[in-house]
Formats: C-alpha cells, sequence, structure tokens
C-alpha cells in the first residue's frame, strides 16, 4: 500500500497547529483571571478608603456672627414632655350650651336702637337694643287698670266681709266680691308677668322693650339693623362666654379602651401649630356621634390657657395613656444624615483662639466665630411640633442645643463647612 506523504505532512502539521492554539488560549485565559483579580482588589482598595473617607467626616461646622444672624440660628434646651403612648384624636373647642346664647324677642316690633358692636364684652342684663311696639303700652294699661280694680275689690271685700260677719247683707254678696278680687288680682299679676318678661317697666308708659343680655360673655354675630323689624323667635345676638371653653375630640371604637374621665391631653391648634395647650378629659359619650362610628369625648381647659381661643377652632390633640414623660426637642432641632440622626449642640467659645498673620498683614481684628458640634440622636415619637430624642453619648444638661437653623448646619457641615483665616 502507497502511503501520500504530502497528506501526512499535512494531518501532522494540523495537529501542532491545534495545540498551539489551546496553548494560546490557556495563557489568554490566565491573563484575564489576574486582571480580574487585580480589578477587583483595587476596587475593595477604593471603597475601603471611601468608607475611611466617610468615616473622617467633619463634625463641626463654624459660623462667623454675621452668618450666625442672617440664618437665624435658635438655641433652646431639652425639655420633658408627655409624647409616650398616646391617642390622637382631631377635634374642636366648643363651650357648654349654657355659656353659650342666642338673644331674641318675645314680641315683635321695630328696632329703635342697637348699643352694642359684635366682639364687645356685655354683663348679664346689659340693655343690647331696643324694638319699638305699640301694644306694650296696651299691656301697661291692663296692668295699672287691674291693680286699680285690685285695690278698690279689697276695699270693698272687707267691708262685704264685716256686714256678712254681721249678718247685714246675704253671704251671696260677699262670695261675688270675692270672686271680682281673685279675677283682678290674676289679671294685674299676669300683666306684670308679660311686661317682666319684656323687661320693661311696670311704671310709667313706654312702647320700647329692650333686647338683653341672658349671660355675661362676647356678643357675636348681630342679625338686625337699625330700623329693621325684628320678628319673634329669630336670633337677633349671640353671646358667649369663653371663660368655660372645652374641647370636643372624635375618638374612634377601637381606642375607647384606653380612655378615661381623668387623663391628660396635649392639643394644638390645627392653623397654629407653635403653642401646645394642656386639657383634662370630663366626660366620654355614651354614643355614636355619627356615621364615622367615633364618640365625642369632653376635655376641660384651663381657664387661663383658654383666653384667646373662641368655639369653633379645629384642634389636633394626644391623648396621654399614660404620665410618662420623655426628653424631646422641637422636631427642626433634629435632622437626618444618611442613615443618622443628630442635633447640633453650641460649643463654648475659645477665648485664646489666635489668628496667624503674613508678613506685612496689618493685625486687624477678626470677626467672632461662634462653633457648631454635630452629636448624634436616636429619635422616637414625633408630634405637636416635638421629637423625643435619645443621645448616644452623654452631653451637660445645660448644653445649648439648635432649634432653628439646623439644616442649614449640616449643610455647611456637609460641604466642608469650616471657615479657614
Amino acid at each position: 500500500m502507497k502511503i501520500n506523504l504530502k497528506t501526512c505532512l499535512t494531518a501532522k502539521s494540523a495537529k501542532i497547529s491545534q495545540g498551539a492554539q489551546c496553548l494560546i488560549s490557556l495563557r489568554t485565559l490566565r491573563f484575564a483571571f489576574a486582571c480580574f483579580a487585580f480589578t477587583l482588589a483595587a476596587c475593595n482598595e477604593k471603597k475601603t478608603e471611601e468608607v475611611q473617607e466617610e468615616e473622617k467626616s467633619p463634625t463641626e461646622v463654624a459660623l462667623t456672627e454675621s452668618q450666625y444672624k442672617t440664618v437665624g440660628i435658635e438655641t433652646g434646651f431639652v425639655e420633658n414632655r408627655n409624647l409616650n403612648k398616646i391617642i390622637k384624636a382631631n377635634g374642636y373647642t366648643t363651650v357648654p350650651p349654657q355659656n353659650s346664647a342666642e338673644v331674641s324677642t318675645l314680641i315683635g316690633g321695630t328696632v329703635k336702637d342697637i348699643y352694642v358692636l359684635e366682639g364687645t364684652f356685655v354683663n348679664k342684663g346689659k340693655v343690647l337694643a331696643t324694638i319699638q311696639n305699640l301694644e306694650v303700652i296696651e299691656m301697661q294699661e291692663n296692668y295699672h287698670s287691674a291693680s286699680a280694680n285690685v285695690e278698690y275689690l279689697e276695699l270693698e271685700y272687707n267691708r262685704q266681709k264685716t256686714l256678712s260677719d254681721e249678718n247685714v247683707n246675704p253671704r251671696k254678696v260677699f262670695q261675688e266680691v270675692k270672686a271680682k278680687l281673685a279675677a283682678e288680682r290674676a289679671r294685674a299679676q299676669a300683666a306684670k308677668n308679660k311686661l317682666e318678661a319684656l323687661h320693661v317697666s311696670t311704671k310709667g308708659s313706654s312702647s320700647l322693650v329692650p333686647i338683653v343680655a341672658p349671660i355675661n360673655g362676647y356678643v357675636g354675630k348681630i342679625n338686625i339693623a337699625k330700623g329693621a323689624f325684628a320678628n319673634t323667635g329669630v336670633s337677633l345676638f349671640e353671646v358667649v362666654d369663653n371663660s368655660q371653653m372645652h374641647l370636643d375630640l372624635n375618638v374612634y371604637e377601637k381606642d375607647l379602651g384606653s380612655i378615661s374621665v381623668g387623663q391628660v391631653i396635649d392639643f394644638v391648634l390645627t392653623n397654629q401649630s407653635n403653642k401646645s395647650i394642656k386639657g383634662k378629659i370630663f366626660g366620654i359619650n355614651k354614643s355614636f356621634s355619627n356615621e364615622s362610628k367615633t364618640v365625642a369625648v369632653h376635655a376641660k381647659i384651663d381657664p387661663a390657657d383658654a383666653k384667646g381661643l373662641i368655639p369653633g377652632m379645629y384642634v389636633s390633640a394626644n391623648i396621654n395613656i399614660t404620665n410618662a414623660t420623655v426628653p424631646a426637642l422641637p422636631k427642626d432641632a433634629v435632622v437626618r444624615n444618611a442613615d443618622k440622626y443628630f442635633v447640633f449642640i453650641q460649643e463654648e467659645a475659645d477665648s485664646e483662639e489666635k489668628h496667624n498673620h503674613t508678613e506685612g498683614e496689618k493685625e486687624e481684628s477678626h470677626e467672632k466665630e461662634i462653633h457648631f458640634k454635630a452629636v448624634e440622636v436616636i429619635p422616637g415619637t414625633t408630634d405637636l411640633g416635638f421629637t423625643e430624642v435619645k443621645f448616644v453619648d452623654k452631653i451637660a444638661s445645660d448644653v445649648k442645643i439648635v432649634t432653628k437653623g439646623a439644616f442649614y448646619l449640616l449643610s455647611a457641615m456637609k460641604g466642608g463647612g469650616e471657615h479657614e483665616h
């Protein structure tokens, strides 16, 4: 058998070429792994450097006095606030029914004069206005007539009684005089009662009916005008006594089991959340007030704190289930940086602080700096404008804490807010 030499050489050459290619591929793969390992190590080293840089982030910032005033920095101290274990409720201010009056008239008439303005404080019995009605004159005449008849019949009664006792006149005449006297007395008393109900004097003769305040309080809305006709049963004035102001809070069914008389509440006006006012629950309704399945809870406000409040103001309240107090700061004092929370404390000024001057530089007075330091805290309950805070590291009780402008200090600190000379 003949073997083709050329064919054998070609096959042998192909095997050698294939082996070389495998060797080259292996070397390429090893080089790629080496590059990847080097890159991974470099990345880890870079991340480590970044972490170290983050750990070395500044915690202090300084402001000049002019910056301090421009930013409007305000400081305060940690306060003990009752923000723990609360039930939130909304409601409004109101007064008891006996402290609010709608003033009307028992007899119609034309408005003659109006003596008060809205917002005026009046005492009980103060004349608010007068109306004119000629029927009042007839009432006074009826009273005077009945009173005169009573006087005459009383004399006649005494005379007939004497004659009857002596059997001079029949008993029947005495009985008739007695009946007439009783009738006239009743007529006189009825006329007097009508005049007194209208606050009209029984003496003299006048067509004016005074409209008087039934309680002490402030005049609310005035619904009449001079010269207009005042109808009976229509409210002419509103008088409200704010000294007994209280709250009506709407509490949901699920929270009723935790509510009891005597619990203290903290509330703020919905449109004036800068002031917290205290109250105490004195009554709980025993029926649902509306379709929302809420029950009205009544809380009394101290008269000193009720000044300036008017009925109908909406409030947001916290009903304190326990009497425990916690350290708290205004919520704007706590700022967040990454996943941590901080407050800024004002550091004491360093009286030995000196400034270096270059050769030839004039000795000038440098503007005083105020230094602040970020202190880590753990926030808790936030409500009524305050946040519960727990300090990671203990601080002095009299240290000044920034309550306004903390966010600006955080921005300055993160942006390298240190001041250099």
